[in-house]
């Protein structure tokens, strides 16, 4: 990999693109083995210098000036600084919900430009998603005025909170009578609250954007808790998180997405290293038990057992080892710039862990028992622990992001089939950019070079559990499928809601039924196959086949063993499908009548 050269992947460009579509997904999927996206490393720099500089030296400049807490490069005054930690916290959600964090750049999808978030959510016209129908007032799909309102609303709430200092608090002077610096006012925080639930039952984009499962309940502990509660209730949010993303990765789809991880990290160049992830490379590429190994004892291990040494080690060495092994788990996640590139996420729960567990340690009075009422512990954990069960229990019903199933690879996903010529029309959205392929084209790639581009991120799709039974599904809707267009819905996701973080709750019937309403695609021109997350008490995975001019026109299950034994160019054919619903023929022919009887009113009019 070459500091401006990519490594492209070795296939011929001018027949590639002829050869059938598995053929191509086994040659993407052998080049991913060892290198990944295969990025040149120019990028990676440009998203290290953004963290760098946008994050952690102006975020911590602008916490430590504003609020008095000493010289921003003096690290030993202000690391265990309360009111630091807070303004850290609400700088990246500011960076976040702005949309120069995570899902930022070019290996997210973001081409020309780099940055979605602001660009989208302050436009009018542009692609809201609601999150449910029954709520008064959220109607619709399209952004108004007030929505923009809204979104720059909160930036503001945000930005006046940060630059504003802190102000002392009995609670606080009790457990830290030196302290001068004081807290972030309740008063600033509460709008912070208020708008980000408001724009959230507006647009789940916005909310799931700026992270709020995690950072909404720390903003509720900074203004409802005294100081000691407040920290408490921070320590067990983030075991929260933590434990709940270890327990998101029992079962089978956590050991693939391990392999492809490691892949695509510029900073293990050893091509042995990376083989070894897999089974047999090139004949077997399912995860080897060295991946295995990495990721339940690596992950799933570390982070259920790590969390808990955390919340009741009353042993300084112990915590100190914990503390230094969770800070070690979310630099190599950051190393391997996964394609959602949460990069400031990982670098502040790094500085958290330190903050929280070392500045306030449980045998200073900072453990669980030393909360000021049981009934209130019990409270906050049952809070923190009610979505998680709910959306592995029911992962329909809730986002991937507060069910704490972080790079669990258990994730709501589709691919998106185009019949030739027919993704142009999705240029159609009011948005503010292009297709992918379009805005590489804009960049000055050949167009074979910038699809053999966009289609590494199908290869990429395939290595996961979801990809072969997707794959599976097109196999059966999409007549002459290696003619087709098919995209990875995440990816093609962020080019129209400016936003996706592997939530396929983004992108179901209601993103294509907005996207249709715009862009008109004939029955058979647009078809998605869409799966829903498995419930941890499940063997099975729902799917659904969406074509964008007729709706869901099938559901059915597939069971994750099959897609998980399977190779990710299918060469046993198509994984079984046991399909539980189908839209009759019938139906479409009422609906085209119905659309016929229309267009005659129409023009009687």
């Amino acid at each position: 990999m070459g500091f401006k050269n990519a490594d492209f992947p070795p296939v011929d460009v001018d027949t590639f693109l002829d050869k059938p579509l598995f053929e191509r997904t086994k040659r993407l999927a052998w080049h991913w083995v060892e290198y990944g996206f295969g990025s040149p490393k120019i990028i990676h720099t440009t998203y290290i210098m953004k963290v760098l500089f946008l994050y952690v030296l102006l975020g911590t400049f602008v916490a430590t000036w504003t609020s008095g807490a000493g010289p921003f490069w003096d690290v030993t005054v202000w690391w265990n600084e309360p009111i630091v930690y807070q303004k850290l916290l609400l700088w990246t959600v500011l960076l976040e919900v702005t949309g120069v964090a995570g899902s930022w750049g070019p290996l997210a999808g973001k081409f020309k430009p780099m940055t979605g978030g602001i660009v989208f959510w302050a436009r009018r016209g542009t692609i809201r998603l609601r999150p449910w129908k029954g709520v008064p007032f959220t109607g619709g799909d399209t952004r108004t005025a007030f929505d923009v309102l809204l979104y720059l609303g909160l930036l503001g709430a945000l930005l006046t909170s940060i630059l504003v200092p802190g102000v002392s608090t009995d609670s606080l002077l009790r457990a830290l009578p030196d302290n001068t610096t004081g807290l972030i006012s309740p008063a600033l925080v509460l709008p912070i609250i208020v708008l980000l639930i408001l724009n959230g039952l507006r647009d789940k984009t916005v909310f799931l954007a700026a992270r709020s499962e995690q950072y909404l309940p720390a903003m509720v502990f900074f203004t409802f808790l005294p100081f000691i509660d407040m920290i408490i209730a921070l320590k067990l949010l983030i075991a929260a998180v933590w434990i709940g993303a270890g327990i998101s990765k029992f079962g089978l789809h956590f050991a693939p997405v391990v392999p492809p991880m490691i892949s695509n990290s510029p900073f293990i160049p050893s091509r042995w290293f990376k083989r070894a992830q897999y089974r047999d490379f090139p004949r077997d590429i399912r995860p080897s038990m060295v991946a295995r190994s990495l990721a339940h004892v690596g992950g799933t291990v570390v982070e259920i057992v790590t969390p808990l040494v955390l919340l009741f080690s009353m042993n300084t060495t112990v915590t100190l080892l914990a503390v230094v092994l969770m800070v070690v788990f979310h630099v190599f996640i950051t190393s391997t710039f996964p394609l959602a590139v949460p990069l400031e996420w990982n670098v502040f729960f790094a500085f958290a862990t330190v903050f929280l567990f070392v500045g306030f340690p449980a045998w200073d009075g900072y453990g669980v028992a030393d909360m000021s009422s049981a009934w209130l512990t019990a409270a906050i954990v049952a809070g923190l622990a009610f979505f998680p069960i709910l959306g592995n229990l029911r992962p329909d019903l809730v986002s991937f992001l507060p069910s704490m199933r972080q790079y669990a690879g258990n994730w709501a996903s589709a691919l998106w089939a185009f019949q030739p010529g027919a993704e142009d029309k999705l240029n159609r959205v009011k948005r503010p950019t292009t297709n992918q392929v379009d805005q590489l084209r804009a960049m000055e790639y050949s167009p074979a070079v910038a699809e053999i581009t966009i289609q590494q991120t199908i290869g990429w799709r395939s290595m996961h559990s979801q990809g072969r039974g997707l794959f599976s599904v097109l196999i059966r809707h999409v007549p002459e499928l290696d003619r087709a267009t098919v995209r990875e819905a995440e990816f093609a996701c962020n080019s129209l809601v400016g936003f996706n973080f592997g939530e396929g709750h983004l992108h179901n019937e209601d993103l294509i039924n907005a996207v249709q309403k715009q862009c008109g695609f004939e029955p058979g021109e647009f078809i998605v196959a869409w799966v829903e997350s498995q419930a941890i008490h499940s063997k099975v995975q729902h799917y659904k086949v969406i074509d964008a001019a007729l709706g869901v026109i099938e559901r059915g299950t597939w069971k994750v063993s099959d897609a998980v034994n399977e190779q990710p160019w299918l060469p046993n054919g198509p994984i079984p499908l046991t399909v539980t619903w189908q839209r009759r023929q019938s139906d479409e022919a009422e609906q085209a009548v119905h659309k016929e009887s229309e267009a005659d009113t129409g023009s009687h009019k």
